[in-house]
């Protein structure tokens, strides 16, 4: 068995390396784009995150998520945020961090329940809870707070209604990738767990 300060230096290790991750992950995925919306790459490393860490750890990689997205819409770097953000800075504040936040708690709530039963299928129920939590809260905050703009883009776009443009337009074939990319990859992520909380009782 470890002590109390080894497992809180382990924690502040692993955390911060994931931390790592979500930023790298997160400006490497600006360049990664379907219908010009970047896929988001971080949310592994969440979903990581709260298996090992739990609720709080969830949150606090999600916030990180949410706050690299929020710089990078102020820097420009994110069109869709940049263009969000010279709209209200304070609306556009609120979407990207709470949806990061919200995503890592989801996960990690749902983890903790079910991961008694099956520790695969924990990993399977975060990986598809994370992807809908945080494009469904950026879906309803833009809807909420920016609907008159999302119907300018739609009809910019052609399409026939504001749902199908949020559906084949501005999230839904992201969605649907990084939904894939996170169950193609649960079974490393299973691992991954397994290896550290065994490591952790030793």
């Amino acid at each position: 068995m470890v002590n109390s300060s080894t497992q809180k230096t382990r924690r502040m290790v692993g955390l911060s390396i994931l931390t790592a991750l979500v930023i790298v992950l997160q400006f490497i995925a600006e360049y990664i784009r379907i219908s010009g919306v970047p896929i988001t790459l971080t949310l592994v490393p969440i979903v990581v995150g709260c298996a090992l860490y739990g609720m709080r750890g969830g949150a606090w990689l999600g916030g990180v998520f949410g706050v690299v997205v929020w710089i990078m819409s102020i820097a420009g770097i994110d069109l869709t945020g940049a263009l969000l953000w010279n709209l209200n800075p304070f609306y556009t504040t609120l979407i990207c961090v709470g949806k990061g936040v919200a995503a890592g708690v989801a996960a990690a709530a749902l983890y903790g329940a079910v991961e008694r039963r099956s520790r695969i299928g924990a990993v399977l129920s975060a990986a598809v809870v994370s992807p809908v939590v945080n494009t469904g809260l950026f879906i309803l905050g833009v809807f909420v707070f920016f609907r008159s703009t999302l119907e300018g883009w739609a009809a910019d776009d052609g399409a026939p209604s504001v749902v199908y443009f949020i559906i084949f337009g501005l999230c839904g074939i992201n969605f649907v990738v990084e939904l894939a990319l996170n169950l193609v990859l649960s079974s490393g992520i299973e691992r991954i767990i397994r290896y550290r909380k065994g490591s952790a009782e030793q």
